[in-house]
């Protein structure tokens, strides 16, 4: 097969330093690759070779439109095409979440992940629920600060269970926030990812976001915020009830967890799993599920995950 491109610069893009990207397309679809002038030639099996076409023509196409794709973006893109060939990737990677403050653009990089940017536009309570490393908290977060940002809600709110995992509470150092605040740290992290820091310090000052135990959560109504209860499978279904019933007016919030990672004692059902068999089919309730293929850490995670689910089998 020969494909075409008239764009040098978009090509030396594409096909990466030292034809870098070029070389893991062939090594991964077992093509076999020649380019001359603005021809590129493809060799293999049939199959292999359409799905490497589609790869870069697509991928080609992104750059031309001002897309920086990067190494990542390239796997990616291969990982959604095998699962399904008629996937057009600029309908996924353009969904796009701009920060303004950092002038950020976050970009879905599955199918799973942009249908979960969409339920968040579109529903006022959105679970997030699937293993570790698909996205699930940091896409939930980009989507709170670029909410806050466009003044679309007053405050954003981030809470999770503080739950005792291996060490108890009573015996870390220091106050009750010094105590909570190990468990509360990813959550702070993504924020610094996200926002510089003296604006978000000064917002935090403010109260305008609130970084809390659920626990704190008791007794509240939230109005106009954008609130995210990370981890929640480790909720009791008190606490997820608990959480559920403080929606207010002008609020929108997003559940997050992972079912396979549930740090209960034994014998305490976990609220995660109760509200999805619960709530389903509710009208302004999205659950939208993720799985390994979705997961966008190192490239090990994926395998890591099939390992223990193997296991459990």
């Amino acid at each position: 097969m020969q494909l075409f491109f008239d764009d040098q610069e978009a090509v030396r893009l594409l096909f990466g330093a030292q034809n870098a990207t070029l070389k893991f397309i062939s090594r991964e679809l077992e093509v076999s690759t020649g380019f001359r002038g603005n021809q590129l030639t493809l060799n293999g099996a049939d199959y292999q070779v359409e799905l490497a076409r589609s790869v870069l023509e697509q991928l080609y196409q992104l750059i031309r439109d001002g897309y920086p794709v990067y190494d990542a973006d390239v796997s990616y893109a291969l990982r959604i095409l095998r699962d399904n060939p008629k996937a057009r990737l600029r309908d996924i990677f353009l969904d796009q979440v701009y920060l303004t403050g950092k002038k950020q653009i976050i970009s879905p990089k599955s199918k799973v992940q942009k249908d979960y940017l969409q339920a968040m536009r579109a529903h006022d309570l959105v679970f997030g629920v699937g293993p570790a490393g698909t996205g699930k908290t940091y896409l939930a977060m980009a989507k709170a600060v670029d909410s806050l940002l466009k003044n679309e809600y007053e405050r954003i709110i981030l809470a999770r269970p503080a739950v005792e995992a291996g060490e108890k509470l009573g015996f870390l150092p220091g106050d009750l926030a010094e105590k909570v605040n190990p468990y509360l740290r990813p959550l702070y992290d993504a924020l610094h990812d996200m926002m510089d820091f003296e604006k978000y310090t000064r917002l935090l000052h403010k109260g305008v976001i609130e970084v809390a135990p659920l626990a704190f959560m008791r007794g509240r109504t939230l109005n106009n915020a954008f609130i995210i209860l990370d981890e929640a499978q480790n909720t009791t279904s008190e606490q997820m009830k608990m959480f559920l019933t403080r929606l207010g007016h002008r609020s929108r919030a997003v559940v997050t967890g992972d079912i396979t990672q549930v740090d209960l004692p034994g014998g305490i059902n976990s609220g995660l799993i109760e509200a999805m068999r619960l709530l389903e089919g509710i009208d302004g309730i999205a659950f939208v599920r993720f799985s390994r293929q979705d997961v966008v850490r190192h490239k090990l995670v994926r395998d890591i995950i099939r390992a223990y689910e193997g296991a459990g089998e």
